[in-house]
């Protein structure tokens, strides 16, 4: 069977106007008459415009909007009011992503039953499990509440009928991902199906004036599934983190139109469910009555929240012509480049024969510059087998050539290792202000800051020349 040709009108069409001459493409320069751009499309469709409509509601002055309509109203969870901005705005559409297993549905969970009242109605509706699944997590959890109700619904259509039904204050979807409209063609967790199910969600959240929480899915790459419009269309997106084999869990906020979104949420979770933690510096320490050598203290800044974590490290000899170097906490990148500075600038090279792990407590993750100085620390006191003085903490970045540079928030730092009982700190330079009573040391190089180390041990590390002498 031959194949239709395209005719005249299927092709496109351009014609020069200042001497007429068409040809099947757009060229810049009419080749007939020598100018430039004057080749423009024939025939191609009018232009149209949307005429003016009736509008809903009149422009007013920003000053008489009454902003009491979007007060927040908190979740009944502290920690997450705080990375929200207060709580939760009505008609506000939150984002909570995160990798499976992480707790999104034990955190959303117990939320939904603390926000439930005799005035402000819950609705969870979930898409991946049964309804008498969701009951057993509440049981456990002891998240149960008569003004808290429960659905499972895959359909659009389903959900928006009990929105009619139970006029709650606040949706929680688990997950968006799961939901499908039958008007539109694809499987659920398609761009067009998430795309569709996110309109609709949002358009009567903000007609109700109801709070609404979506889970969504995330890659392997841990970005979030589906179009990157879900992000632009709803209020605020967080991202639930943590690692599996620990209890630690953070609440980030990635995007926030009420509020900022320095903030971080601590919540640890257990078998009973998951709490938020005010004070989660503990689950990041090991007390001990005696120092240990290879470890050090240092205070990291997730968001505005001033956290103390210890570095840990520990040197043994090698049994392979390739040392070992293993990191759980930090980066790689940044362990090789301390062992590089302690070994040119800090005069300790019998790292480089060794196998070498380096490691935070309580699977908390390290990857911000000022860590550099504690990571330092803990590795030259692993070498030489002597441990830093007590309630010692170490604060700053240090660069290639061995100084210790300056970092944001030290004054943050210094209150929060003060407010814990430590009473020495290794800082850089002009520090600010530092809390009465703590004995701050502002130190320019890896050389000073070594001298940290008792002098009758640190000689137990010998240099690679002495070793051949």
């Amino acid at each position: 069977m031959a194949a239709r040709t395209k005719t005249a009108k299927d092709r496109p069409s351009y014609r020069c106007t200042e001497c007429g001459w068409q040809t099947a493409k757009w060229l810049g320069r009419c080749p007939e008459c020598q100018a430039w751009g004057t080749v423009e499309e024939y025939g191609a469709p009018a232009v149209r415009t949307t005429t003016p409509g009736r509008v809903t509601t009149s422009a007013v002055p920003i000053g008489q909007v009454d902003a009491r309509q979007a007060t927040a109203r908190s979740t009944g969870v502290p920690e997450l009011d705080r990375v929200l901005g207060g709580g939760l705005v009505p008609g506000a559409v939150v984002l909570l992503a995160g990798e499976p297993g992480v707790g999104k549905s034990t955190l959303l969970l117990d939320v939904a039953a603390k926000a439930a009242s005799d005035e402000h109605r819950t609705l969870y509706v979930t898409g991946e499990e049964s309804a008498s699944q969701v009951r057993l997590r509440a049981d456990r959890i002891k998240a149960i509440d008569d003004h808290l109700y429960l659905a499972a619904e895959t359909d659009l259509a389903a959900v928006l009928g009990h929105l009619d039904a139970v006029k709650p204050s606040l949706l929680i979807l688990d997950s968006v991902q799961t939901v499908a409209s039958p008007e539109i063609d694809g499987a659920p967790g398609g761009m067009a199906q998430v795309r569709e199910v996110a309109g609709a969600l949002i358009r009567a959240s903000k007609e109700r004036g109801m709070s609404t929480l979506l889970v969504g899915h995330v890659t392997k790459d841990g970005a979030i599934a589906g179009p990157r419009l879900l992000e632009h269309l709803v209020d605020v997106v967080l991202s639930f983190e943590g690692d599996r084999h620990a209890r630690l869990r953070l609440v980030r906020g990635v995007k926030n139109r009420y509020g900022t979104t320095d903030e971080v949420g601590c919540f640890e979770l257990h078998d009973e469910g998951i709490t938020g933690l005010t004070d989660p510096s503990g689950l990041f320490l090991t007390r001990r009555a005696e120092p240990v050598p290879g470890t050090c203290l240092t205070v990291t800044l997730e968001g505005r929240r001033p956290l103390v974590a210890e570095v840990q490290a520990l040197t043994v000899d090698s049994q392979i012509p390739s040392p070992r170097r293993t990191t759980s906490g930090l980066e790689t990148s940044r362990v090789s480049m301390m062992l590089a500075v302690l070994e040119q600038r800090g005069r300790i090279s019998a790292l480089g024969k060794r196998d070498i792990y380096s490691a935070t407590v309580g699977g908390v993750k390290l990857s911000e510059p000022a860590a550099d100085l504690a990571i330092a620390l803990a590795l030259a006191s692993a070498a030489s087998d002597t441990p830093l003085p007590k309630n010692l903490v170490a604060i700053g970045e240090v660069g290639l050539a061995g100084e210790v540079r300056r970092v944001t928030g030290v004054q943050r730092r210094l209150a929060e290792a003060h407010r814990l009982g430590f009473t020495h700190a290794l800082v850089p330079s002009d520090p600010g202000k530092t809390p009465p009573g703590m004995k701050v040391l502002e130190v320019a190089d890896m050389g000073e800051a070594l001298r940290v180390l008792p002098r009758s041990r640190r000689r137990e590390a010998p240099r690679e020349d002495e070793e051949r002498r």
